[in-house]
């Protein structure tokens, strides 16, 4: 007896099963495609990508070897065509590959690519920082302190990636425009500093003698 209720049983699960398939059966098959479609699109946008890259990566190489045989015009012009179709990664740095590029023949010009690069919030806060140093480093022998303290004073702040370098221009620009407070202000934040490089402690050392000394009172 329980055998034939076990076999009523099962009979009446397949039975259930059966016309939930029949009533369900669209919408699955349907589900099945749209994964198996996702998957695939999936696939291909990391097909297209990897392509991308690697298109890229091939042209920044090329480019980098026009400028390494100082053919800087054309080497900008590679960058600068890279910049505007490449990923997002090798975009910021053909970028600035590009002005460094055109530095040769334009600082101030360049300085203005860099400028452009550093009002860029979308490249990244160090790369942005980068291209202030790159700007200011264009223009020091030309702006004046003010200037050189509007681009760099933030940079130049302890923590800050590309201090060092930032502290090293401040200090000349000072000395430059003759506020040796300023300089003074800005070689004692290099030598107070412990992880500034051996190589711009000793530059920092040697301004550091051109100065006047403190008038004692």
């Amino acid at each position: 007896m329980s055998e034939l209720f076990d076999e009523v049983n099962e009979e009446v699960r397949r039975e259930q099963l059966k016309k939930l398939w029949d009533k369900y059966s669209i919408y699955f098959i349907a589900l099945m495609v749209l994964v198996v479609a996702a998957v695939g699109g999936w696939r291909g946008y990391q097909y297209l990508e990897a392509k991308k890259a690697a298109e890229a990566g091939a042209a920044f190489e090329k480019a980098v070897e026009l400028s390494e045989q100082n053919k800087h015009a054309e080497a900008e012009t590679a960058f600068t065509e890279l910049a505007a179709k490449a990923p997002s990664g090798y975009r910021t740095l053909a970028r600035l590959r590009a002005a460094g590029e055109a530095a040769s023949r334009d600082p101030k010009a360049a300085a203005k690519m860099f400028d452009d690069i550093a009002a860029d919030r979308s490249v990244g806060g160090e790369w942005q920082d980068l291209a202030k140093i790159r700007a200011a480093g264009l223009l020091l022998d030309s702006a004046s302190y003010a200037d050189m303290q509007q681009r760099l004073e933030a940079s130049a702040a302890p923590k800050s990636t590309f201090r060092h370098s930032a502290r090293e221009m401040l200090a000349l620009s000072a000395w430059r425009n003759n506020d040796t407070s300023a300089a003074r202000k800005w070689l004692d934040a290099i030598a107070e500093d412990g992880e500034t490089p051996p190589g711009l402690r000793s530059r920092a050392e040697a301004l550091q003698a051109l100065l006047p000394p403190v008038a004692k009172s």
